[in-house]
């Protein structure tokens, strides 16, 4: 899955000019009329750290804010807090090149907001980190929130929008498809699922046909070896689904009746995962590339 950080720029306005965007709108300004205005409002984290290697931290955050034309006190004073805020002082004096990923992660975030911008977009923050450095990141990006900023923040880890997202747009193959609290998304496939692992790759593909007689919207995960089928009835349907594989004498490695996930959502709004699967046709609008879903994290 790819192509979302395009449509990110196309937003900041970076690269390409924000007309390509007419209509749309950030913190009530039109993106046309009030491009450069616009451009002023918005910190932008990419989805890889950008940061000087060659300078300490705290230098990386003065330069950016002499860059964003403060005086040498204010973009001082302001390095000064955010490293304080991301809790990089122990390492302010340090060669950013030193940092782990998690620390170059923060203090990008922090570069981001020495303007004190009132909107903040993350592309892909937590994509390459591991798991503890992935948590520093939500706390950081739920600290943000907290603090009044809005942040669009786009995605393929769909349990992290689902941790950190107050609303959500699902996309694929360019287009927005559904949107939505998490809680809203979830309730479009209908409630309980039967989870089905299959106990081989072999049998994946007998135990979803086995499973047909249950449809109404089996979806088949091949890349995770996993089948969900709607489970209104719950613990009926799991009995009716344990009878048609003992029929097929096919071994599965789990089975059980829990709430969908997002990722149950999408492969129930595209027939394929956020990873694999033949992509979605669009029936309206623009040929574009297939993307992943986008997640918005706000506090009015």
């Amino acid at each position: 899955m790819h192509g979302q950080s395009p449509q990110i720029v196309d937003l900041r306005g970076a690269f390409r000019p924000l007309e390509r965007l007419e209509g749309a709108r950030v913190v009530g300004l039109d993106t046309v009329a009030d491009a450069t205005r616009v451009r002023s409002l918005i910190g932008l984290s990419g989805q890889f750290a950008a940061v000087d290697d060659l300078l300490t931290g705290y230098q990386n955050l003065e330069m950016i804010g002499q860059l964003y034309r403060l005086s040498t006190a204010e973009a001082r004073s302001r390095a000064a807090d955010l490293i304080e805020r991301f809790g990089l002082t122990s390492a302010a004096g340090r060669l950013a090149r030193t940092y782990s990923g998690g620390m170059r992660r923060r203090l990008d975030l922090a570069a981001s907001l020495i303007a004190r911008p009132p909107v903040l977009i993350l592309d892909e923050p937590t994509t390459g980190l591991d798991p503890s450095t992935r948590l520093e990141v939500w706390n950081t990006v739920d600290a943000l929130a907290a603090g009044g900023a809005a942040v669009l923040l786009t995605t393929q880890y769909l349990e992290e929008a689902d941790r950190l997202a107050h609303r959500i747009a699902v996309l694929d193959h360019g287009l927005v498809i559904a949107t939505g609290t998490a809680s809203q998304l979830k309730d479009k496939t209908g409630g309980d699922l039967v989870e089905v692992r299959p106990g081989s790759a072999g049998e994946f593909d007998q135990a979803a046909k086995a499973l047909r007689p249950l449809a109404g919207g089996l979806a088949a995960d091949r890349d995770r070896l996993r089948i969900t089928i709607p489970a209104p009835d719950g613990a009926t349907t799991l009995r009716a689904a344990l009878g048609l594989l003992d029929h097929a004498n096919i071994a599965v490695h789990d089975i059980g009746v829990r709430r969908p996930s997002l990722d149950d959502v999408f492969l129930a709004l595209t027939g394929h995962s956020t990873t694999s699967g033949p992509p979605a046709q669009p029936t309206a609008g623009p040929a574009a590339r297939r993307q992943a879903p986008k997640a918005f994290r706000s506090r009015p």
